[in-house]
């Protein structure tokens, strides 16, 4: 007995795995995420296939529906969005599946992290200027440890990726500020990457809050921070005449 933890991929339906639209194909019963899965991707489900919307559904219903499944024998799919195990509260479901004997495969996904990047066509390590990605949240319902405060965590002057927050980007702001960063300081928020009605909105710590405000993003978007999304930056050595490896001589 199997079931499958799917990363529906961030919203384009392309952009789910060959393995996961496999999968989802030849499905007996798919749960999604549909506050937050493009449901575009059911599209190539069986109609045959039990389809479920997790997002009236509470921990204990799912795992009913999961195990009665896979001890029919049926194949299950678990569809969550971007990759599973970026917030995805994915543990307590393998762990209680595993206490029933029931085993678990979870099958990558493209997260929301990277489709925001190829919409601003960014890169994140850029050399020169930061080789670190910390990706975080601030707290809400979930609380977030002290040391990971993002005040703290915005010390390493990485590029921050910061999810779940959108809504309370004023205090994103402050937690910044707090940490010195200058009011220059480059922001990006991507709602809803990858999708149709996508919307990218740039602009600075002085300014962002005002800028996504008049855009009326509220939730699910992504905020980027850092001088990555700069224009100065130290050319890469891996392709620089001068540095030879064991690829390319002298």
């Amino acid at each position: 007995m199997k079931v499958y933890f799917v990363g529906a991929g961030p919203g384009d339906p392309e952009l789910i795995t060959i393995k996961g639209q496999r999968l989802l194909e030849k499905a007996d019963v798919v749960i999604y995420a549909g506050s937050l899965v493009n449901p575009a991707l059911l599209a190539s489900v069986p109609a045959s296939a039990e389809v479920y919307n997790s997002a009236s559904m509470t921990l204990e219903e799912v795992l009913k529906v999961m195990i009665k499944a896979a001890g029919e024998g049926k194949l299950v799919v678990r569809l969550h969005t971007g990759d599973p195990a970026l917030f995805g509260a994915i543990q307590e479901q393998i762990d209680a599946l595993s206490e029933q004997g029931i085993t678990s495969e979870v099958v990558p996904g493209v997260s929301s992290l990277f489709a925001a990047a190829a919409a601003l066509q960014q890169e994140y390590t850029l050399p020169g200027v930061t080789q670190t990605v910390i990706i975080t949240r601030l707290a809400g319902r979930t609380p977030v440890p002290e040391s990971e405060s993002l005040a703290r965590l915005a010390e390493h002057r990485a590029a921050l990726c910061v999810f779940l927050s959108v809504h309370l980007l004023p205090q994103v702001v402050q937690a910044l500020q707090s940490a010195n960063y200058p009011p220059d300081t480059p922001i990006a928020v991507v709602y809803k990457a990858s999708w149709p009605d996508e919307v990218i909105v740039r602009g600075t710590l002085e300014d962002i809050a005002e800028r996504v405000e008049t855009a009326g993003i509220s939730k699910t978007a992504l905020i980027l921070v850092g001088d990555f999304l700069g224009k100065d930056y130290t050319r890469s050595r891996l392709y620089d005449p001068g540095f030879t490896h064991g690829y390319r001589g002298e």
